[in-house]
């Protein structure tokens, strides 16, 4: 059987969350990502809300070219959308923790990956008939929380 996970966990001491398919630019999901990778649950709870009300940058750190500087960052973006996203799933792996009974209070962020899903295919009409491409990208988002001493 297929778990559908990239990582393989110890089910004692940890708690995980996928999102299938949501609606997120695969490249500001996958900075996100990187930016509270091994983070404490609190913390990347906190950064996560700080992005969404643009008080905190994400660092950009492969498609950064003409991205101006953020105060303490270097070049980096608010990505609302993905931060969203990102915080939707935890809250999901923190609920699965607490399910299990572990104590959230001691959690940390053991694994979180990126992976691009289904391209949904759409399209702009332009002038004299003729049509663009015009396609949503998906991402598949996978966190695993577990217990830190």
């Amino acid at each position: 059987m297929v778990s559908g996970y990239t990582a393989i966990a110890d089910a004692d001491t940890t708690a995980k969350a996928l999102g299938r398919e949501m609606p997120v630019s695969p490249k500001f999901a996958r900075e996100v990502a990187g930016m509270i990778r091994g983070m404490k649950v609190e913390t990347a709870r906190q950064a996560l809300e700080d992005v969404i009300d643009k008080k905190r940058a994400v660092p950009l750190k492969r498609y950064n070219k003409r991205v101006s500087h953020k105060p303490g960052v270097g070049p980096g973006r608010y990505p609302v959308k993905a931060a969203k996203a990102i915080l939707g799933v935890l809250n999901s792996a923190v609920s699965n923790a607490e399910y299990k009974g572990l104590n959230v209070d001691n959690m940390a962020i053991a694994t979180i990956s990126v992976a691009r899903g289904r391209v949904i295919p759409g399209h702009m009409p332009r002038a004299h008939g003729r049509a663009t491409q015009w396609n949503q990208e998906t991402v598949n988002l996978e966190i695993i929380i577990e217990e830190v001493e």
